[in-house]
This record gives C-alpha cells, sequence and structure tokens, in this order.
C-alpha cells in the first residue's frame, strides 16, 4: 500500500501533490483513522526530486490538520446541547458533566498542544474541546502549533528516509504503539484511582 501511495503521488504535478497533503491534513481528524503521517512522509521524501519545498509543505500540512481540528470542535459545540448536555445519555450524570468541564476548562489547552503527539486520540480530543466550548481562536491557534511541530518531526524523516517505505512504517507503527498503551495505561490508572476515591466515600 505505501509503495502504491509513493508511485501514484510521484507521478502527479507538484500542486496536486500539494492539495494531496492538505486534503489528508485534513481529513485524519474528521474520519480517522486515515494515513495521513504516512502520505505527509511519503510528500516530504519528494521534496529532492520536485520543485517542492520544506516550507510549503509544512505550511500547507499545518493549516490543514488545524482547520480539520476546529471542524470536529464545531461538531462537538453543534452537538453537546442535543447528546451530552441533553441528559440522553443516562451514564452521564450532571456532576461528571461539571467536573469535565472544570477540568477540560484547566487542561484542555495542554492536550491540543499535545494531541498530533497522541495518535488515535486526535479526533477526540477535537471533538470534547467543542463540547466544553474552549475559546475557538486559541483552540486553533493551539491546533495549528502543534500540527507545526508534529509535521516538522514528520516531514524531517520523509526527506532523511527517502524512498525506504518499510522504515517509514516501522518508525511509525512503533511510535503509535508506544503512545497508545502509555494512553491506555493513563486511562487504567485514572479509572482504578476514581473506583478507590468512590469506594471510600462509600465507606465513610
Amino acid at each position: 500500500m505505501l509503495q502504491e501511495i509513493f508511485n501514484h503521488l510521484s507521478q502527479l504535478n507538484v500542486t496536486y501533490i500539494y492539495l494531496t497533503l492538505f486534503f489528508f491534513a485534513f481529513i485524519e481528524n474528521v474520519f480517522p483513522p486515515s494515513p495521513s503521517d504516512v502520505v505527509v512522509i511519503i510528500g516530504a521524501s519528494l521534496i529532492a526530486k520536485t520543485s517542492m519545498g520544506f516550507v510549503p509543505v509544512l505550511l500547507i500540512t499545518s493549516v490543514g490538520s488545524a482547520m480539520g481540528f476546529i471542524l470536529m470542535y464545531y461538531v462537538g459545540f453543534l452537538f453537546s446541547e442535543k447528546i451530552i448536555r441533553s441528559k440522553k445519555l443516562k451514564f452521564i450524570s450532571p456532576e461528571a458533566l461539571i467536573k469535565a468541564d472544570e477540568w477540560f476548562s484547566r487542561y484542555g489547552y495542554f492536550l491540543i498542544l499535545a494531541n498530533r503527539f497522541l495518535p488515535g486520540t486526535r479526533s477526540v480530543i477535537s471533538f470534547f474541546a467543542g463540547v466544553h466550548e474552549l475559546k475557538v481562536t486559541k483552540t486553533f491557534v493551539f491546533a495549528l502549533i502543534s500540527a507545526f511541530l508534529w509535521n516538522t518531526v514528520i516531514i524531517l524523516l520523509g526527506m532523511e528516509l527517502g524512498e525506504n517505505i518499510n522504515k517509514i512504517q516501522y518508525y511509525l507503527n512503533a511510535y503509535s504503539n508506544i503512545i497508545l498503551a502509555l494512553t491506555a495505561a493513563a486511562i487504567l490508572f485514572a479509572l482504578i484511582r476514581y473506583f478507590i476515591k468512590k469506594r471510600k466515600k462509600r465507606n465513610a
């Protein structure tokens, strides 16, 4: 699959390569999972062979990612009242929502800043940023910074690895697996801590 993506991109006009990179960077937040990181890296590997430049690739992919993030932000913002805050989901109590609002107001922007480095959670973070009504301008800026930092890393990786598709796949899979394992461990720890506190309150 990666070799096919590389072959297809390498045959396109530079303008269409830029549009393809923008599309995949944008769409990842909307319809995950998508191979956006892989496409960006493969596109970056073509910089040495075409008239593409590092800066245009970085700007196009970062803006595309931030715009996709904001689209999902508005989805969360529009549906929060109809679904999450409407008491239709019986397992979400008003008290839990208040706590979540307080927690997201305190740490939400940090999550947005880190979101591009957290595969598997990117669209979730953007959705709940809208649910908890974080400031949209600040949210966009933080999403843009996050995308800029992440894309700098993967574009440089693509330029360094060139056409070595197998190495690209290996490094991306290894990174994703490590981050997903750490995220799962953090969630498990938070759940255990929550239930222990709840049990202590009952006993008291």
